[in-house]
């Protein structure tokens, strides 16, 4: 039998040859390079995975199928692989889908493979049956079902294939009893597409304008992490001298040393990167959709430049003038396409080389004076968090406020660092406060916003990149939707830090009860044990901190039992119940009632 070697040194069957469908599923999976899945162990793929171990693959057992997908997300994010994830047939599929909805909006090749009930009990109503197709469709680029055994090895090859041509997740889906049986099969050779800058007339057309631009200031998004072209955007901005925002929850698409970094536009984000893409006249949206949550109005600034012209670069046609009026469309990928603007602008005169130097002070002007800003902005001003600063210092022990405390926790990231962040109040404004060297460093829930993100993520991502500090940022809310994937940390000797920012609150939506509901709190109060002690009962190391001057050597002390020790360290910062910005003002409206008996509720 004709074997051929792999990317990593593993060997994999070459040409046609007989075999169980249960084999060439795992074949097709080793000349994809999987060395890592994800999931919860099930009967519906028992004689597959009877032979991932002399496949050279690793099953990691998780404590909940979400935060198996949570982590092939965070895996394929910093690997730039696929991550894989899998689990029994019905409950454990189901479990699963908030996370490939997350996955989803990050654009992670996840493939989500999901057994199914045997072909011979479908439709009956038999044990742990689901129709589990419908329930990914609105969250995945392609769906296979293996409806024959015989063509196991082309769905699993094409679900792989898609997952990275389109830059999402996608399903695969098979019957239980299709995994045995002797077939006649071939395992296919990974596709990978060779992606082009675009056509010609749109670049030509962004170059001109380029050319002509007084105040030029690109955005670098997701895309540019996700082509390794962090160097092709930076080449681009020297050329044109022009100020670089990060998008939404992209802050490691460009690195925060470099002078012309100005920061995250979007919720929470650098008031410098807003000031300056408000004097924009030509705006280059390096791979990146602009979204309208990275976008939209902050710090009471609606700083979006309403007269200039937009030239959107992006991998997928249909973001092209999505969202924003665009001026140029340019279908392409973002590195090649940074790089053939800068080939194009190498030898003209610019519009913009006269004012060079001058626009180069603005920036670190802005940039100056918002650092200042942060510096000094050492706790919320507004009415309730006073009142709550206020209350808290009558009570017994010492709380912290969030912001200083992420200060701290910036000057104490170590180098190379990876960072995910849940959603909420805390997690948000820590926008302002991280930044990055390198690319595949900074992870969240992009559009989905889901709570109970950061710590699996990291994990995976962890998994991905053992050489690398892993630190995972969550609310105490959120926290208690994932802490038990600590356990899988330790478990599997895959070591991360957490920081959890223990406000006591659910603090995103009662902020929304601060302003719109008079502060009429409802379910937004939350009592907990200490999160030291249950992190020490899983196994973990527990630091809790109630002073500023420990958050620095704390995060330190973690990172070094992660590093060198392989220890998992649960941060328990005990913080005020103030509050920042909400998320969005215009998502709500201020109540109106009609019925007597709530005629108070307003």
């Amino acid at each position: 039998m004709a074997e051929r070697k792999t990317g990593d040194g593993r060997t994999v069957v070459s040409g046609p040859a007989k075999m169980t469908p249960s084999e060439a599923f795992v074949e097709t999976m080793v000349a994809n390079g999987v060395t890592d899945i994800f999931g919860i162990m099930g009967s519906a793929f028992m004689d597959a995975m009877d032979i991932f171990a002399p496949a050279g693959i690793r099953l990691v057992p998780v404590v909940h199928e979400q935060g198996a997908a949570h982590m092939a997300d965070g895996y394929a994010r910093v690997s730039g692989r696929h991550g894989v994830v899998i689990g029994q047939n019905g409950p454990g599929i189901s479990n699963c889908v908030t996370a490939i909805a997350a996955a989803f909006w990050a654009h992670s090749p996840v493939v989500m493979i999901t057994p199914e009930a045997g072909t011979m009990g479908t439709g009956l109503g038999g044990f742990q049956e689901a129709n589990q197709l419908p329930m990914f469709q609105e969250f995945t680029k392609y769906q296979a079902h293996v409806n024959n055994p015989k063509r196991m090895a082309e769905y699993t090859a094409r679900a792989f294939d898609r997952a990275h041509a389109e830059l999402g997740p996608t399903q695969l889906n098979i019957p239980r009893d299709y995994f045995y049986g002797e077939i006649e099969t071939e395992i296919p050779e990974p596709q990978r597409l060779d992606r082009g800058p675009g056509g010609d007339k749109s670049l030509a057309q962004a170059a001109e304008l380029l050319a002509s631009a007084e105040f030029p200031v690109i955005i670098s998004g997701g895309g540019v992490v996700m082509s390794d072209g962090v160097d092709e955007c930076k080449a681009l901005a020297e050329r044109l001298g022009a100020p670089v925002v990060n998008s939404y929850q992209h802050n490691d698409s460009f690195p925060a040393s470099h002078p012309q970094w100005c920061g995250p536009l979007g919720y929470q984000g650098s008031k410098a990167a807003m000031k300056l893409i408000s004097q924009a006249d030509v705006v280059i949206a390096l791979g990146t959709r602009l979204g309208p949550f990275g976008t939209l109005p902050q710090h009471g600034m609606d700083y979006w430049p309403k007269n200039a012209k937009i030239i959107q670069i992006d991998a997928d046609h249909k973001m092209l003038g999505l969202v924003k009026k665009i001026t140029v469309g340019i279908c392409g990928d973002a590195k090649a396409a940074a790089a053939a603007l800068t080939e194009r602008l190498a030898d003209r005169t610019l519009a913009s080389d006269a004012t060079r130097d001058e626009r180069a002070g603005r920036i670190k002007a802005e940039k100056d004076a918002w650092e200042e800003e942060l510096t000094e902005w050492t706790h919320e001003k507004d009415p309730y968090s006073l009142d709550m600063i206020s209350e808290q210092e009558q009570e017994e022990g010492n709380w912290l406020h969030p912001r200083q405390v992420l200060r701290e926790l910036e000057k104490a990231m170590p180098a190379r660092v990876m960072v995910s962040t849940d959603i909420g109040n805390i997690n948000s404004v820590a926008h302002s406060y991280l930044r990055f060297e390198e690319p595949r460093s900074f992870f969240a829930p992009m559009s989905f916003g889901n709570c109970g993100y950061a710590l699996p993520t990291i994990i995976g991502a962890k998994a991905a990149a053992m050489d690398r500090p892993a630190i995972a940022y969550a609310g105490d809310g959120a926290w208690g939707m994932s802490m038990g994937e600590v356990m899988t940390a330790v478990r599997h000797d895959i070591p991360v830090t957490a920081v959890v920012f223990h406000n006591r609150q659910w603090g995103a939506e009662k902020k929304n009860q601060v302003d719109f509901y008079d502060r009429r709190f409802v379910a937004g109060e939350l009592e907990s044990e200490s999160f030291a002690g249950i992190a020490q009962a899983m196994g973990a190391d527990g630091i809790v901190v109630d002073k500023l001057e420990d958050v620095g050597p704390a995060l330190q002390k973690a990172v070094d039992a992660q590093m060198n020790e392989g220890r998992t360290t649960v941060i328990e910062i005990m913080c005020t119940r103030e509050l920042g910005d909400p998320f969005r003002r215009d998502a709500l409206s201020k109540p109106v009632r009609f019925l007597e008996k709530y005629q108070d509720y307003v």
